[in-house]
């Protein structure tokens, strides 16, 4: 199957053709209390392809419902910058998915499938938004335009929130940048263009571009020097999660840490057993205690390897990453009473969603961290990170 294109620079690199028949939209606006961040969720209404900004891991499973509920195929999973204050789900939701992820080129998100460059485009169906270059937060903030029938939208990320506008302070923040980024290239956008910020903590959820420039507390009617000694005045806090969700986000928000766990513990999980390294399932399996079951696509185990002896059992399935209706009864089958179940899929993301659903069946069902390849190195290649075959345990090609 010939995977459709959605993005394209505007010089035509990578277009196609985009359908005439555009329907009035407006964003589904979603919330994660726990770090005040905005997701927005945006789809063509004719073929229901959508595109996410800015998702957050602790809200994956919302954030699946909500495609599930609105009959959505998540093509996109887009990023406006590598975020200190949560851990994005962008590679969480490619692998529940299929879709491509895409971050701002000089954000340094290399396990990102697209690099986005200022004015590129991204596409979902008939509909598109377009990327401007926005630094100062950090110097790869992206903001992103959508025109849907006459009506022009922005999604600012931390360039520009509600009345004020993002820190300058660390990640190789600017406040001369911001300055330029908010007076020069967002003011200069329609005064009726609807502005929704990456965060609000005060109960607000858009604003518009007129009204940011003639109220906003920061920078309407502000020198740069006025702006600069406002920024340098701010005195904020550390980001709480700082530490671990910068790294996190530069990899797509994929990680499988070892919390200082040995080899061969069991990891806790919410929802299912537990979460266990390969060289454990591997041992299990050995000793007979275990049934490996791997969830990954057809496509997947012929092109890219297998576990000889492992039990095939798709957990969703290309086209369209569609959930098999034979799960349950496949995996009731394979696994006898009194045997764990432990599920493998590309890089221990769908094994999750599938050791839930195990445990739902009454199963003792475990998740095998890192997957049979491992996370997207800084080439995005896999295979260099970890995972089944990195670690050099049993597969077979073809």
């Amino acid at each position: 199957m010939t995977r459709p294109s959605f993005f394209a620079y505007p010089w035509g690199l990578f277009s196609r053709p985009a359908r005439l028949t555009v329907r009035p939209m407006k964003p589904i606006q979603l919330f994660d209390p726990a770090s005040s961040t905005y997701t927005y969720l945006l789809f063509d209404t004719d073929s229901r392809e959508a595109l996410i900004i800015d998702p957050v891991d602790e809200q994956l499973e919302r954030d699946l419902g909500v495609l599930r509920d609105y009959g959505l195929q998540l093509v996109l999973a887009v990023e406006t910058h590598a975020h200190a204050d949560h851990v994005t789900s962008a590679g969480l939701l490619a692998e529940h998915t299929g879709a491509l992820t895409a971050a701002p080129e000089a954000c340094g998100i290399r396990t990102a499938a697209i690099q986005l460059l200022d004015g590129a485009e991204l596409r979902f169906g008939a509909q598109h938004i377009r990327a401007l270059h926005t630094p100062g937060h950090t110097a790869g903030s992206m903001s992103y335009v959508w025109e849907s029938e006459g009506q022009c939208h922005v999604f600012t990320g931390d360039t520009l929130l509600i009345n004020g506008c993002g820190r300058t302070d660390f990640q190789s923040g600017s406040a001369e940048a911001l300055y330029h980024s908010l007076t020069q290239v967002l003011f200069a956008l329609p005064d009726n263009t609807v502005v929704w910020p990456g965060h609000d903590y005060h109960g607000r959820s858009h604003s518009t571009i007129g009204a940011e420039k003639a109220g906003n507390a920061r920078v309407a009617g502000k020198s740069l020097t006025e702006f600069r000694a406002i920024m340098d005045k701010l005195d904020l806090p550390k980001p709480k999660r700082i530490d671990e969700a910068v790294p996190a986000n530069l990899h797509s928000g994929l990680r499988h840490d070892a919390d200082g766990a040995a080899l061969l513990a069991v990891r806790p999980a919410q929802g299912y057993a537990g979460n266990i390294t390969p060289q454990l399932a591997w041992s299990w399996v050995q000793a007979g205690e275990a049934v490996l079951v791997d969830v990954r696509t057809d496509a997947e185990r012929e092109w890219v390897g297998f576990v000889p002896g492992s039990v095939a059992l798709a957990w969703k399935q290309w086209p369209g990453m569609v959930a098999n209706p034979d799960f349950d009864a496949g995996l009731r089958a394979a696994v006898a009473a009194g045997q764990k179940a432990v599920l493998l899929c590309r890089s221990g993301v769908r094994s999750i969603a599938a050791a839930r659903r195990a445990t739902e069946l009454g199963l003792e069902a475990y998740n095998i961290l890192e997957g049979f390849e491992g996370d997207p190195d800084e080439l995005a290649h896999r295979g260099r990170k970890g995972g089944w075959r990195y670690h050099g345990l049993p597969w077979r090609q073809g």
